[in-house]
């Protein structure tokens, strides 16, 4: 049976950052994977975790799914604190074991010391942003797609050995306008299309 670990890596700002879309995406989430026979652990990142206990789930997990919200151009501080608590606490047993480098076999480069082959992942990101940002040279970005604007955390991955699928993204989410049943629909869309 397959295998997700959902990480919920949302931090509150009262009033302005609740984490009602995030919750929202997640059960969506959990349902697509409910339905198609995977075995699901949830880590919330806000309601505390146990560092031994997070690394038992990495191991056991075969797809990591992380839902989180981008606070000003990166991962909550939170988020940040805690893949850098687990992803450190799990060398040499679940991460990684070096940097991958050996001075006796310079065929063996920088970031090729994971333990986590065979495993995937998928980010799934929340903006303030309009998705016309990305992958437009004239662009707040200057020109990088998504997954380039994001390239720390998919590079935390690679560097243990994890393989990405395609990232999803919520876009103008402070807009009047914008329809939580859509995005929820688009992400089961997004599911189906990548994980199926």
């Amino acid at each position: 049976m397959k295998r997700v670990l959902l990480l919920n890596l949302h931090q509150k700002y009262e009033g302005i950052a609740n984490g009602n879309l995030t919750r929202a995406l997640l059960k969506e989430a959990k349902a697509f994977f409910s339905t198609n026979g995977y075995e699901i652990q949830e880590t919330t990142i806000e309601e505390g975790y146990d560092i031994a206990e997070e690394l038992e789930k990495f191991k056991w997990a075969d797809l990591f799914f992380v839902q989180s919200p981008v606070y000003w151009m990166g991962l909550p501080w939170l988020g940040k604190k805690y893949i850098d608590e687990i992803f450190s606490a799990g060398v040499n047993t679940v991460t990684y074991s070096s940097d991958g480098r050996s001075r006796t076999d310079p065929s063996k480069t920088y970031g090729s010391g994971g333990l986590m082959e065979g495993k995937h992942y998928m980010l799934s990101f929340t903006y303030n942003c309009p998705v016309s940002e990305f992958d437009n040279p004239k662009g707040f970005f200057d020109g990088l797609s998504l997954d380039e604007a994001n390239i720390a955390l998919h590079k935390t991955f690679q560097f243990c050995g994890v393989k990405p699928y395609p990232s999803y993204s919520v876009h103008d989410i402070y807009k009047s306008e914008f329809n939580i049943d859509s995005a929820i629909k688009a992400l089961e869309n997004h599911l189906k299309q990548n994980l199926n």
